[in-house]
């Protein structure tokens, strides 16, 4: 079947899913995009908005396990663990905790980079398409320390940052302070990483990317994705909660509710999801210069256009447990730290508040690739924090493998299949199939 005439069905209209259909769209494909809500709602819509290269470190570092305990204690920490769900996150904790050897942080890094040091220009070049080139900014990212004894503990994220050919520049309390005089001048140390950019607004983003791909004749399906029609190891149709949809290909970008789908194709891949928060303030009095993260807060600052977004908060379980606002109100004092001419709130109405899910993989690397089931669905999920980051190299990736090219980058690292006992003896994929089951996601 020639290209112009392969109809291709993408799951989840994120910012992963927009990317990807525009790309697809520009190889000749036609396309159809299904999710059950709006474009860009989901963790999309929350995220701080920046495309940086040079998230390069994982998640799980050496010498991690020893903060199990506060997570457990300290519902208010920056990375904190519902007791109740810790039983279905045992497994998952465990990988996670595995992931952060030596060896493996440095195996982690180099594909991360791979994936991501040509972020700005490759989301540039989607924004000048879809005429949001206005939303983008190429300014950088600043890292800001109070402390040596916190900038010590970092040195290793530091070193990996290095091997990987990330450039920085080290700003003392007097340049940071010309740099950007908002800052309170208790930071006495700042990284600045010239590479980076942001978006003013994500949300606006992903909607103007999506309004692209309609105006370029891709259809939206406002539905749920129930199961895959397989014959022999071709895709024949998607089902979905409001019948059944003819392709050829398939690409599953649903974010946190990847699991199920992957697991009704074979594929039981250890996804769990990061529940983030994040405020917005209006009219802020301040803000900084460029997106700015209080390095030993754990929490980034972004201008964007609503307002100044304050995020970064890591919560721990699961999709179902009501959210914990009080994790949203905290940052909007650690905010009030990092930017002294920020008023007091006289309420909560002087800021809005979120809270979403984002997809992680123990190992902090995406799931790239086909499924075990068939080649002709492809998985581009699990991005953690870097879902705005990863997204144009994944989908430049998927739209390869979609019209049978090589791709840009090895995606090894990526395979589902990383985590089976097959894959760990033999590096190979398992050649088990499993029944496909009907999913409700």
């Amino acid at each position: 079947m020639s290209i112009e005439h392969k109809k291709v069905a993408v799951v989840g209209a994120g910012i992963v899913g927009v990317c990807t259909a525009l790309l697809l769209q520009r190889r000749g494909f036609h396309v159809t995009m299904i999710d059950p809500n709006p474009p860009g709602e989901g963790a999309s819509f929350g995220n701080a908005g920046c495309f940086n290269g040079s998230s390069v470190v994982p998640m799980s570092m050496p010498g991690m396990i020893t903060s199990v305990p506060r997570w457990l204690v300290d519902p208010m920490g920056p990375l904190s663990i519902r007791f109740r769900y810790l039983p279905r996150l045992t497994p998952w904790l465990i990988r996670f905790l595995l992931a952060g050897r030596q060896s493996k942080v440095k195996e982690q890094a180099t594909a991360l980079r791979s994936l991501l040091n040509t972020t700005v220009p490759l989301i540039t070049s989607l924004a000048d398409e879809a005429g949001a080139r206005h939303l983008i900014r190429h300014e950088g990212h600043l890292y800001v320390y109070r402390t040596e004894e916190g900038f010590a503990k970092d040195s290793g994220g530091w070193e990996l940052r290095r091997l990987n050919g990330i450039s920085t520049q080290t700003l003392d309390a007097a340049a940071l302070r010309d740099f950007d005089p908002n800052l309170s001048h208790a930071f006495t140390k700042g990284i600045l990483i010239e590479e980076n950019g942001h978006t003013t607004n994500p949300h606006r983003l992903v909607t103007l990317l999506f309004g692209k791909v309609v105006a370029n004749g891709g259809q939206f399906v406002n539905a749920r994705v129930t199961g895959f029609e397989i014959v022999g190891q071709a895709l024949k149709s998607i089902r979905t909660n409001v019948g059944e949809i003819a392709v050829d290909a398939a690409v599953i970008a649903a974010g946190a509710h990847s699991k199920s789908l992957a697991a009704s194709l074979g594929d039981d891949v250890p996804l769990d999801t990061e529940r983030g928060y994040h405020i917005v303030i209006r009219d802020p009095e301040v803000t900084p210069r460029i997106p700015t993260t209080d390095a030993e807060g754990k929490f980034i600052a972004t201008p964007m256009e609503t307002g100044l977004r304050i995020g970064g908060t890591v919560e721990l379980a699961g999709l179902s447990a009501p959210p914990n606002w009080k994790r949203a109100h905290i940052l909007f004092k650690q905010a009030r730290n990092l930017l002294p001419g920020l008023a007091p709130a006289a309420s909560e109405d002087h800021y809005t508040k979120w809270m979403g899910f984002r997809p992680s993989m123990p190992d902090s690397l995406p799931v790239i690739g086909p499924s075990c089931r068939t080649p002709d669905v492809i998985y581009a999920f699990g991005h953690g924090h870097l879902g705005m980051t990863g997204a144009p190299m994944t989908a430049t990736i998927v739209s390869e493998l979609i019209a049978g090219e090589k791709t840009s980058i090895d995606i090894t690292p990526f395979a589902a299949a990383r985590f089976s006992r097959a894959h760990a003896s033999t590096h190979g994929s398992p050649s088990i199939e499993l029944p496909i089951r009907q999913n409700t996601t």
